[in-house]
């Protein structure tokens, strides 16, 4: 005898199905553009559904982006910091500047200055949790011995993804592979990272060496 569908599973389908239409939506339409009505229609789902699990088109967009974001930007530990911050910035970067999701989150953070309940979603649903994994990542390094004790982690956190979102809101050209490797040595040289300390010229002093 079949057992027929669970509850669950027909609200994962219809989740599911109301991320994917508001991210299509968005593409065709424009963050602007984009409304509740023409989600729940897309996706074949009421408004009721939509507001049930959802405030806003912008906490429904959230959802997807940060889902799309975790997906595309493991925080992996290959045993070499340098390299997998390359290819954890390298992804967000890749995330951001293809439609759908690029403009997705441009419209998200152009609603939090007048939508306090996006802005608090944003923080937890995303920015801390975010944060968090790579302060986490970053201190395995420093326990391996890659990052020495007493580095600023919150703070070289906010260094290396401050430059990929300015670049991002101000829509000047994304950071190519060469770009996110400078990027990625500048703040393991501000750490104090070995290997990664400033090449001196001919008769300078190794201070930090003494």
């Amino acid at each position: 005898m079949s057992t027929p569908p669970s509850s669950l599973r027909r609200s994962e389908r219809s989740r599911r199905a109301t991320l994917q239409a508001a991210l299509d939506l968005c593409t065709e339409k424009g963050y602007g553009r984009v409304t509740v009505e023409a989600i729940a229609a897309r996706a074949g789902v009421s408004k009721k559904t939509i507001y049930r699990w959802w405030p806003s088109k912008g906490a429904v967009l959230l959802e997807a982006f940060t889902d799309a974001l975790v997906d595309a930007t493991p925080f992996v530990d290959t045993g070499d910091i340098g390299a997998d911050l390359r290819t954890h910035l390298a992804g967000a970067v890749k995330l951001l500047s293809v439609p759908p999701f690029g403009p997705a989150y441009a419209g998200i953070l152009s609603e939090l200055h007048r939508d306090d309940v996006l802005a608090q979603a944003l923080k937890e649903q995303l920015v801390d949790p975010r944060v968090e994994q790579a302060v986490a990542r970053l201190r395995s390094a420093q326990d391996q011995g890659q990052i020495p004790p007493g580095a600023n982690l919150p703070l070289a956190v906010e260094m290396l993804y401050g430059p990929l979102y300015y670049r991002h809101l101000l829509r000047r050209p994304v950071h190519d592979e060469e770009t996110i490797a400078d990027l990625v040595a500048h703040v393991l040289r501000a750490l104090g990272a070995p290997g990664y300390q400033v090449a001196l010229g001919p008769g300078e002093a190794l201070q930090d060496q003494q």
